[in-house]
Parts: C-alpha cells; sequence; structure tokens
C-alpha cells in the first residue's frame, strides 16, 4: 500500500546538499533548470517554456509537500527535485498490499550532472524513508533510454521488477524499467503477482 507522506518541513543533509520543501523563492532557480531543453524530456515531460509554467508546478511541489527540492550547499542554489510519490497500479501490485511503500522520482540539472549528486540524494532520502519512517519498500522507474537515471538508481541499490510500457506527458510510449528496493532491516518475501512482466531476481 501507498505509506502516507509530507516533508513536514524536514531537512536532510548530506555533505555537499540540503533536501527540504520548495518554496515560492525557488522559482528562478527552478525555472532556470526546467527550462533547459533535454532536463525534463528525460523524465517524460517537456522543458518549461515559460517561468508561468515552473510557477504552476512550484504551487504543486508546495501545496502537496511531498517533493524536496535540492539544494547546492557551495552556492545555496536549488538544482533540482527529488519527489516521494504514490507508486502506481496498487490495486494490482498485490504483494505490495501488506507493505508501507511510495516510488521516487527525480530531475537534475544539466550544470550538475555527472558529479554523484543525484546518488547522493537519493541515498540520503532512502535511509530517512526506511530508518526514520519505516517503509517497507520503495520504488522507482526510468524510461529505458535514460541511462543516466538507470546508473543512479543500480547505485542506490535498487534491482530490476517489472518491464513496462508507459505513455510519457509528451504522449509517447516508451519502454519502461521498474525497480524494486526492499528496507534491508526487514525480512520481507513478497508474492508477486504479474509474472509477464516480472524481472525481480531475490538474492
Amino acid at each position: 500500500m501507498n505509506a502516507v507522506f509530507k516533508i513536514n518541513g524536514v531537512q536532510i543533509e548530506t555533505d555537499r546538499l540540503i533536501l527540504r520543501a520548495f518554496r515560492q523563492s525557488d522559482l528562478d532557480d527552478f525555472y532556470e533548470y526546467a527550462s533547459v531543453e533535454g532536463v525534463g524530456e528525460m523524465a517524460g515531460w517537456k522543458h518549461h517554456e515559460n517561468k508561468e509554467k515552473s510557477q504552476e508546478i512550484l504551487g504543486g511541489f508546495i501545496s502537496n509537500d511531498k517533493t524536496f527540492a535540492i539544494c547546492f550547499k557551495e552556492n545555496n542554489k536549488v538544482i533540482g527535485s527529488l519527489g516521494v510519490e504514490e507508486y502506481g497500479m496498487e490495486q494490482a501490485l498485490t504483494e505490495f498490499n501488506n507493505y508501507k511503500g511510495r516510488e521516487l522520482g527525480f530531475v537534475l540539472s544539466k550544470d550538475y550532472w555527472g558529479k554523484g549528486i543525484m546518488p547522493e540524494a537519493v541515498k540520503a532520502v532512502i535511509d530517512y524513508l526506511f530508518n526514520d519512517l519505516d517503509l517497507d519498500f520503495l520504488t522507482c522507474g526510468y524510461y529505458d533510454f535514460n541511462r543516466q537515471s538507470e546508473r543512479v538508481q543500480e547505485k542506490c541499490g535498487f534491482k530490476p521488477y517489472r518491464k513496462l510500457e508507459f505513455e510519457t506527458r509528451l504522449g509517447t510510449k516508451e519502454q519502461s524499467t521498474l525497480n524494486l528496493l526492499i528496507n534491508p532491516n526487514k525480512k520481507i518475501t513478497f508474492n508477486f503477482s504479474h509474472p509477464e512482466t516480472l524481472i525481480y531476481k531475490e538474492d
């Protein structure tokens, strides 16, 4: 089942980053990275063509309170987002019925690609969700053309779970991989549903 989640003012700090809730004052930073062609497209959405679009999305981030702003300590700049989203197909994925989980989604400014920043952020949020909030599992997916996201998820311990086709916000259909990470502090054995899409291999 989807766990209830709100940021509720929590801040997570790593060596280089502060993860916190988005604020209205983040608009310029958000638009700066979200308006760059190729950033949103890697996650299946069109880069922002104007600041009004960024404002619309930012308003949702603030009101829903489930998306962390990724702040780079060195310049106090918001350089990305990390959402703790509800996982989809909740009714179909019956293996999760008795367990609490969420799905992670993330985007990073193109200027900061290749510096190990996103794994640093994702690992910190995983630690918080598993050790502080006691979630049982997390899912995280990527379109198969997005090798950067694949590598981030591998570095953070996610394992391939299902091969699926998803429709993007751009109106295209893309082959995708959904990954799974089980809280290592727990002994969980899933009775997996829908073997036709399943690729998960238990240790």
